[in-house]
């Protein structure tokens, strides 16, 4: 019997096998989790199906977090299906590519501003506040953040506030669900290749330095991002909220290179 037992999670953001949520869905399925997927948009419906198909999840449902309306739609559809919800993951992010190269100062505009922190923090706390009756003591809160919440890295320019921001929303989701059972936590992940990995200038020589200077010396995988992911989310994590963990293969706590 899997860790994850009699657990109902709803996971948004997978967008192909290649992406975290991915990663997360695969692990939380192994260990006996009953999953809802969710996909962006008509383009994307196919690949996250196939995904469905293999996790043996029933409820495949659009969802752009961009809208109220889907939002409600989604956690209504959810409601007719299953009495509560133990686990929501949120992994989306988004910023316009035009902003993810090049100086931070040049580039950043207030739209893209406004747009990066609506798609990619806002969007957690408006998940979690549509699912609010459905959540119960025990249930659990995941979102995804990066490095650059807390450190400045070429090219990621706009979303670096935007981590920074969902990483504070971890905080303060904490201690407002708190009191009644429920936790929020965050994974940092290290790169990763992903759909939307593929749009940060630079992406390939971040991960190639990684390789080269983490503790680990090499990158890390969606798998190991979902086996931490089902961890937090378990039972096994009870006494864990407002954290972040790195998963990242140490890469975090390297000042400089030895070599």
């Amino acid at each position: 019997m899997g860790f994850m037992q009699g657990k109902r999670a709803l996971v948004v953001g997978v967008a192909s096998d290649r992406s975290i949520a991915s990663g997360i869905a695969e692990a939380m399925a192994r260990e006996g989790a009953e999953l809802a997927l969710t996909y962006q948009n008509d383009k994307l419906r196919d690949r996250v199906q196939e995904i469905a198909a293999r996790t043996g999840s029933q409820i495949v449902l659009p969802l752009d977090v961009a809208e109220d309306a889907q939002i409600d739609a989604v956690m209504q559809a959810i409601g007719s299906r299953w009495s509560s919800i133990d686990v929501i993951v949120h992994s989306v992010a988004f910023a316009p590519r035009e902003q993810l190269s090049g100086s931070y100062v040049d580039t950043v505009t207030r739209e893209g501003f406004k747009l990066s922190q609506d798609i990619s923090s806002y969007s957690f706390v408006a998940l979690a506040k549509a699912a609010r009756p459905m959540l119960r003591p025990g249930s659990a809160l995941l979102t995804i953040s990066y490095l650059a919440a807390v450190r400045t890295l070429p090219n990621y320019n706009v979303m670096g506030p935007a981590k920074a921001s969902l990483e504070a929303n971890v905080r303060f989701m904490a201690s407002d669900l708190g009191p009644d059972g429920i936790r929020v936590n965050c994974i940092s992940a290290g790169p990763i290749k992903t759909l939307a990995a593929a749009g940060i200038g630079g992406m390939r020589t971040m991960l190639h330095y990684m390789e080269k200077t983490a503790p680990l010396r090499r990158g890390v995988t969606i798998e190991e991002v979902g086996n931490a992911a089902a961890f937090l989310c378990s039972d096994l994590a009870a006494g864990i909220t407002g954290e972040t963990l790195y998963v990242d293969g140490g890469y975090h706590v390297i000042g400089m290179s030895p070599d």
